[in-house]
């Protein structure tokens, strides 16, 4: 089981407005079992397995105004200090910091430039028990029209050091922990258009680019970017059939 240093995403889990819709989904494409949290008070939030370890979750949405998506969740220390850090930096706290059920406490914010994050501050919940191998996640993603506001913002509250660096000839950050690359962020204001709002991407693993497309056009997906080569591998954009979008990446072996 990882150990999740403070400023690394350490979870992630997908909003819904039909949580069989998105269990049946997410266990057709990835072969996660679903388990759904017996507490009537977690309103039928769902734990993924792949392989017996915790992968993600599905939850619901609040309310018809909620767009499912999602939700990257960055480890915390002290998720009110966290808290009180992202209001110093010019962001807001959209619900919490809040005790979860012995599991964890949560918050979730907007970053300074409009894209929601979310922050767990682990107790019995220690975050996904796989990552980064088929099935799991791999990495999480800023999209952001003003990626220096954005830059400023993350390495202040935790501590981010972003690296300018070239994707597939695009301007691109690597956001690092103690040297470790652990986040990416690009701006987005030639990319999408200006109806899509910053927000945090989640990437997935996958065995096979072009098979977990076809597998996620038979569960009723729609693909919306890809497949693309890219430096780390080829990847495709996905939106699940209750409205979520997410990544999936196959992984290039290390150059010799």
């Amino acid at each position: 089981m990882p150990e999740y240093a403070p400023g690394v995403p350490l979870w992630v889990d997908v909003s819904s407005p039909d949580l069989d819709k998105s269990r049946a989904f997410y266990g057709g494409l990835f072969g996660w079992d679903a388990q759904v949290v017996p507490d009537p008070q977690a309103g039928g939030y769902t734990m993924f397995f792949l392989d017996g370890k915790m992968v993600g979750a599905a939850g619901p949405t609040f309310g018809p105004d909620q767009h499912p998506a999602w939700a990257t969740y960055v480890c915390s220390a002290d998720a009110d200090a966290t808290a009180q850090a992202v209001k110093d930096a010019g962001g807001q706290v959209l619900m919490g910091p809040m005790d979860v059920m012995g599991q964890g406490r949560m918050a979730v914010l907007v970053d300074s430039t409009g894209a929601h994050v979310s922050i767990w501050q682990p107790q019995a919940h220690r975050g996904a028990e796989l990552v980064n191998e088929p099935g799991s996640f791999c990495w999480n993603e800023l999209y952001t029209r003003d990626l220096p506001a954005a830059k400023e913002f993350y390495q202040k509250v935790f501590g981010w050091n972003g690296e300018d660096t070239d994707m597939s000839g695009s301007p691109y950050t690597v956001f690092k922990v103690d040297d470790r690359p652990i986040a990416g962020g690009m701006d987005m204001s030639k990319l999408l258009p200006d109806s899509i709002p910053p927000h945090w991407l989640v990437y997935f693993s996958v065995t096979n680019t072009d098979d977990t497309i076809a597998k996620a056009k038979e569960l009723g997906a729609t693909i919306l970017a890809g497949p693309q080569p890219t430096p780390m591998g080829p990847m495709a954009v996905i939106q699940d059939p209750v409205g979520a979008a997410f990544a999936v990446i196959q992984a290039s072996p290390p150059q010799s």
